[in-house]
């Protein structure tokens, strides 16, 4: 790679051990992947924040590292391993609570914003249409490429904070036009009624799609919430972290329609949910949430419950960022969720939490929540905020 003066000179150490050892691993990305220069970033997003993924030795990296470092760019962390705040109330050890915190400690001496959530654009960190980033979290990276049209490819924890100390990254990938042009046309011919509809639209294209970029048509509307849980789900089974929508996402006008073509049929969506879906009726834990809960689904959260209970031995979380949480103070949602009995998981997420033995079948909206509840040995159901409800208040799914 052509390193600038200023460049060489970060590599060289003239920066500290911090930026020195941020330029090593930035140089062998770009080297290994064929990047002709740096570029410059708009912002980061830094994943592995969690202790659960870090561990003594991810700890041991940070602290290293935030003993000179500070970043020079917009830097905002993925969820922790549990609610900063709020950590003894969902069950999470004191132990944990004091490994986690070291972590976070870390992170605010290098000058990253404390804003732990998978929805940055959500909370502070908004990129325009065209900019570059060094984003971490797989849905975060393909909703700033598709939805926002900015550019980035899925960075590694270490990538991103390597980035965020230089202000640059290795131009490669998504960052470079040539390589964000759709290669697969998918017809949509179902209809989605449902937010969870979109989580197994995401499955279907994923498993069809592949390592490809879609050009999706048929699909006449679609709000927020649903291009969030897209996102999420299409990423998470099988493609890039960008796709394009015509009518609907940025940039898909420029887009010439892919030659090779399949569609998804209403047969298509009922295998998802036939492959997402477990044998299971007792519900123990609901978790909505993956991406984090927006105050509209908040809002639809407390009105479902109200003058309602969770069920005595099911637990309903609400996970969301810190931000999204104060609005919902503000407008009263929290004093409704929290009077039915439900919880607030701010900061973190049923990814990333330490959740493995805690519950024995989930319920969600999120496809992509059911993947790695899985993980966490979970029989797993996914439908509509509604059911999800439902399921939280009589603990079963009907």
């Amino acid at each position: 790679m052509e390193l600038t003066k200023q460049e060489q000179t970060m590599l060289d150490g003239k920066e500290g051990y911090a930026v020195r050892k941020s330029m090593e691993i930035l140089v062998a990305l770009g080297e290994i992947f064929g990047a002709k220069n740096l570029i410059d970033v708009g912002s980061v997003q830094v994943a592995g924040v969690s202790y659960q993924n870090l561990g003594d030795a991810g700890l041991e990296f940070l602290d290293s590292l935030a003993k000179d470092g500070r970043v020079k760019v917009l830097t905002t962390l993925n969820p922790a391993g549990m609610d900063l705040e709020n950590w003894q109330q969902l069950g999470i050890s004191p132990d944990f609570a004091e490994k986690q915190n070291l972590v976070i400690d870390a992170f605010q001496r290098m000058g990253i914003l404390v804003n732990c959530t998978c929805t940055p654009y959500l909370n502070g960190n908004l990129p325009i249409y065209g900019e570059h980033l060094a984003w971490s979290e797989s849905s975060a990276v393909t909703f700033s490429n598709s939805v926002l049209g900015a550019k980035t490819n899925r960075e590694g924890g270490p990538s991103a904070l390597a980035a965020a100390f230089v202000g640059k990254t290795p131009c490669y990938g998504l960052h470079l036009d040539e390589n964000r042009v759709a290669d697969i046309h998918i017809q949509v011919n179902t209809e989605l009624s449902k937010l969870s509809d979109w989580g197994a639209l995401g499955y279907t294209i994923g498993k069809k799609a592949e390592n490809k970029i879609p050009y999706i048509t048929g699909i006449k509307t679609a709000h927020l919430d649903e291009l969030k849980s897209f996102c999420a789900s299409t990423v998470t089974y099988g493609t890039k972290p960008l796709f394009y929508i015509k009518g609907i996402t940025p940039g898909a006008e420029l887009q010439k329609q892919p030659t090779q073509t399949t569609t998804i049929e209403e047969a298509d969506l009922k295998n998802a949910y036939d492959n997402i879906n477990d044998n299971v009726s007792d519900i123990d834990f609901v978790c909505v949430g993956c991406p984090h809960c927006s105050i509209k689904e908040i809002q639809e959260i407390a009105e479902l419950l109200k003058g309602k209970k969770v069920k005595e031995d099911t637990e309903l979380w609400v996970a969301t960022s810190r931000t999204m949480k104060q609005l919902a103070d503000k407008r009263g949602y929290t004093a409704t969720i929290e009077a039915a009995g439900g919880k607030f998981a701010c900061d973190t997420c049923m990814a990333v939490a330490p959740l493995k033995g805690r519950f024995k079948a989930l319920a969600t909206t999120s496809a992509k929540g059911c993947f790695y509840s899985r993980q966490n040995l979970m029989k797993t159901k996914m439908g509509s905020m509604k059911e999800c409800v439902d399921a939280a208040v009589t603990g079963k799914w009907n």
